[in-house]
């Protein structure tokens, strides 16, 4: 072989390792370099919204009515049997607005006990509505609003007196809690039932 041939096939070959050894440089520069991607964002779900927005389209809660108030507590459940049995249901249900003091299931056992009576008696009398109706004033009375010696007519058409000299008082009745509203009214609690002057109780 002669020399000039063996110097192209040397130079050859320098090239061609040259090039492998940079090919491969490149290769591990690329490797080992980190390459910044941009983080990744997480869209919101289409059914995601803010509390706010929740808030907003959430329905305000009506306040229920005084039946309904009365219906949801059970030391009053006398007091709605009576109202059913009166027939009262529907008239407390109208938009008022109504004050009524309202006498516990303990309330009443004193009545029956004081007119010697039960339960199944004291709904069968006739003026049932009228005892029941004389716990009823027109128009929001709170408490604030009630002065010692003040007088309220009642739908019955007779007065309630009351006495805020002590514990407050209803004529002879303790309120023993005030001011619970209602949609269409206000409900004060009292211990002992009001039986108006009228009453007769019926054999």
């Amino acid at each position: 072989m002669n020399k000039t041939l063996l110097k192209k096939l040397q130079l050859g070959l320098v090239s061609f390792s040259a090039l492998g050894l940079l090919a491969a440089c490149g290769m591990n520069d690329t490797d080992d370099t980190p390459v910044d991607e941009e983080p990744a964002v997480e869209e919101p779900a289409e059914d995601e919204m803010d509390d706010d927005e929740v808030a907003e389209e959430e329905p305000m809660e009506m306040e229920e009515d005084i039946v309904a108030v009365a219906q949801g507590n059970p030391d009053f459940s006398t007091l709605v049997a009576a109202l059913q049995e009166a027939g009262l249901v529907e008239t407390l249900q109208g938009d008022g607005p109504f004050t009524v003091f309202a006498p516990t299931n303990a309330a009443f056992d004193k009545l029956l006990t004081d007119l010697g009576i039960t339960a199944d008696e004291l709904l069968a009398q006739p003026d049932l509505a009228d005892v029941l109706t004389y716990h009823v004033v027109s128009g929001n009375v709170m408490a604030s609003d009630l002065t010692d010696g003040m007088t309220a007519e009642t739908v019955n058409g007779e007065e309630l007196t009351f006495d805020l000299s002590g514990d407050p008082m209803v004529n002879d009745s303790m309120i023993s809690s005030t001011d619970i509203e209602a949609s269409n009214g206000i409900i004060h609690v009292i211990d002992t039932v009001l039986v108006p002057s009228s009453f007769e109780l019926q054999e």
